[in-house]
């Protein structure tokens, strides 16, 4: 089952802080050295000096990121820039945002959430992590003893039954709201009333939670936990997690694209002869404008039921449609992946992996762990610069994952191929923070 924790969330004072917008920030594994500078100028107080500090030149095991994060945290709510919740909450968090044409609201909960082993099945990943992040996410734990930005995890609840009571709430004045540098609106009601708390308690003790984003730090508050029980303290056996319902109509997913390079003898003729030995091979357009991309991009989504489908772009202007039928039996998948579910194999990134990038590339496993010859985007036209300016030999877009499939290959105790999924927007961080001391 899943356990549920209402915590004493820290929250910034805006009192003493500044406007929220000028103290949140994103999840640290989207922000870059720009970014954090970024970041840093904003405010004094931005979350980014907790979450993501800066590393200086002269760093040593006394003076470093940790360190300072540790210092900036408790300096921080000594001077009351950061105050404790007076009573154990969750928090209903609405997330508004632009998508293309439409305005999106997303609708979260932010709470505590038990620690499990994946063996359990009751937390479920779907993606595969890299140690070298969790190094890091585990030395902030250490130093801090807090969660600073929430991981993001789904349940299923066709009833809408966490949203009525929701609902109920959000009749009243959220007590967050701004709108970020991005135009995102965020609203938040904390909610301590008991009722409450034990019924959305006991609603989730028949749910399983899946990870969406933020497998790194699941990863690393489960080695915390144990790492601490280990020395005699078991008060770390939580997170912090944003929980989404798979039915929530602000539910987002953007694909993520592949960019080939580095292949030894690529040459586009005859790859593509290659491709129509197992793809319906189509040309689409030889006259290559944003908008072409786009409707050609929006026409791959309808093919997305019955087919495996794919844009390829190798220059000169000319855009390649790829299909083939949507087969969990496929003879040469199959063979490349016997020990797969038929749900992972027919994964538009798993068929592009076995079909394409190893059978007809040769680019293996170590190439794609490496990067040698692959490179992720989620900006068409970026990828569409880069193949004409001949940095990388072509361009695969792809359709997005659906949340259905996010269920059914963590469901059957698999993870797909890394950058499979962007969940869209990112959560905030610096909305709520989980302080293991209280």
């Amino acid at each position: 089952m899943a356990k549920i924790v209402p915590i004493c969330g820290v929250r910034y004072n805006t009192e003493k802080a500044g406007p929220l917008e000028l103290l949140v920030a994103p999840p640290y594994d989207v922000i870059d050295a720009k970014g954090q500078k970024a970041y840093y100028a904003k405010s004094p107080y931005n979350v980014i000096r907790l979450e993501y500090g800066e590393v200086r030149e002269h760093d040593d095991a006394a003076d470093n990121r940790y360190t300072r994060a540790s210092g900036f945290f408790d300096s921080w709510l000594r001077e009351g820039i950061l105050v404790h919740e007076e009573r154990p909450a969750i928090y209903f968090y609405e997330q508004e945002f632009q998508a293309g044409d439409r305005r999106l609201v997303r609708n979260g909960l932010i709470a505590g959430v038990g620690l499990e082993d994946y063996a359990s099945g009751m937390i479920l990943p779907h993606e595969e992590t890299l140690s070298k992040d969790k190094a890091d996410r585990l030395e902030l734990l250490r130093h801090c003893e807090a969660n600073f930005s929430p991981i993001f995890g789904l349940y299923d609840d066709p009833g809408l039954i966490v949203a009525k009571l929701a609902a109920e709430y959000k009749k009243n004045r959220p007590a967050v709201a701004f709108s970020d540098e991005k135009g995102e609106s965020h609203r938040l009601w904390v909610v301590t009333d008991k009722n409450v708390l034990r019924q959305i308690k006991t609603f989730f003790t028949a749910q399983k939670i899946y990870l969406a984003d933020g497998h790194h730090r699941y990863e690393t508050a489960l080695a915390f936990w144990k790492e601490k029980k280990a020395a005699g303290r078991d008060n770390f056996d939580f997170c912090l997690m944003t929980l989404v319902n798979l039915h929530d109509p602000g539910l987002l997913i953007f694909p993520t694209h592949r960019l080939i390079k580095n292949v030894a003898g690529f040459k586009p003729e005859s790859f593509l002869q290659a491709l129509g030995k197992v793809f319906t091979v189509e040309t689409v357009a030889t006259i290559l404008e944003r908008e072409t991309l786009a409707a050609e991009l929006a026409l791959l989504q309808k093919y997305q039921s019955e087919y495996n489908a794919y844009l390829l772009y190798m220059g000169g202007n000319r855009l390649v449609r790829l299909r083939i039928p949507r087969r969990p039996e496929h003879a040469a998948m199959r063979r490349l992946y016997s020990a797969r579910s038929a749900a992972w194999r027919t994964l538009d990134v798993a068929v592009l992996q076995g079909l394409v990038l190893e059978t007809i590339l040769g680019i293996g496993s170590d190439a794609l762990a490496s990067g040698d010859n692959l490179t992720y985007t989620r900006n068409t036209e970026e990828a569409l610069a880069a193949v004409d300016a001949g940095t990388y030999q072509a361009a695969f877009f792809l359709n997005p994952i659906q949340a259905e499939e996010v269920i059914a290959v963590a469901a059957a105790g698999e993870r797909m191929p890394q950058k499979s999924t962007f969940f869209y927007p990112k959560l905030v961080t610096g909305l709520v923070i989980n302080d293991f001391s209280r």
